[in-house]
């Protein structure tokens, strides 16, 4: 079940003289978002990246407060039910949701905020905050997709099978996204992603 937590318009100061941006980055597993992602901030540090809240445990490598806060189930719904999340999301099993306060106060400080989202959170976020900007990464092609899940060479071909089902799926709302960018060049992905926050 998917709750659109609406958010206080009041919250963010419209006076501001630099005044912040919402961004959502979106798109099917396996397309390369977070490579994408990561590169854009090493070359825009004044970004912010929000960091997800998630139910899953970590894998390895990941640092917590770093690539996600992990926190227990009985938490998470917790903090859901008191409106601690400007979106969440049920994805395989776990939660993941964005903390609002912390993204709220990045915005009125003037910042462009950064969110790698789920489908799912993406349209919630486009309900309570309509002046978002969003943006759907694609594959060059389907084939091309299976070929990159299939080659990280972590998944069962259940699995495989499942995210592929639901990245079709996901491709289907790209027209729901401001603008949408293939990555099958992967620097110029990243400067049409630059392009379209900078100018």
């Amino acid at each position: 079940m998917i709750e659109v937590l609406p958010i206080q318009s009041s919250v963010i100061t419209k006076e501001s003289a630099n005044p912040g941006k919402l961004i959502v980055l979106t798109g099917p597993s396996g397309v390369g978002k977070g490579t994408l992602m990561r590169s854009l901030l090493q070359r825009h540090p004044e970004l912010y990246y929000s960091v997800s809240v998630t139910t899953r445990f970590p894998r390895a490598g990941e640092i917590d407060g770093k690539n996600y806060y992990f926190i227990g189930r009985s938490k998470f719904e917790q903090l859901m039910a008191e409106g601690e999340f400007l979106e969440w999301a049920e994805f395989a099993g776990n939660y993941y949701g964005t903390p609002r306060e912390t993204v709220l106060n990045q915005i009125n400080s003037g910042k462009l905020v950064v969110l790698e989202i789920e489908l799912e959170g993406a349209r919630q976020i486009r309900v309570s905050f309509p002046s978002a900007f969003s943006i759907f990464i694609l594959p060059p092609s389907f084939e091309e997709l299976e070929k990159r899940i299939r080659s990280r060479g972590q998944d069962s071909e259940e699995a495989i099978a499942r995210r592929l089902h639901r990245a079709e799926e996901e491709i289907k709302a790209a027209h729901e996204f401001d603008i949408q960018i293939v990555n099958d060049d992967f620097e110029t992905a990243l400067h049409d992603i630059e392009a379209a926050l900078f100018g």
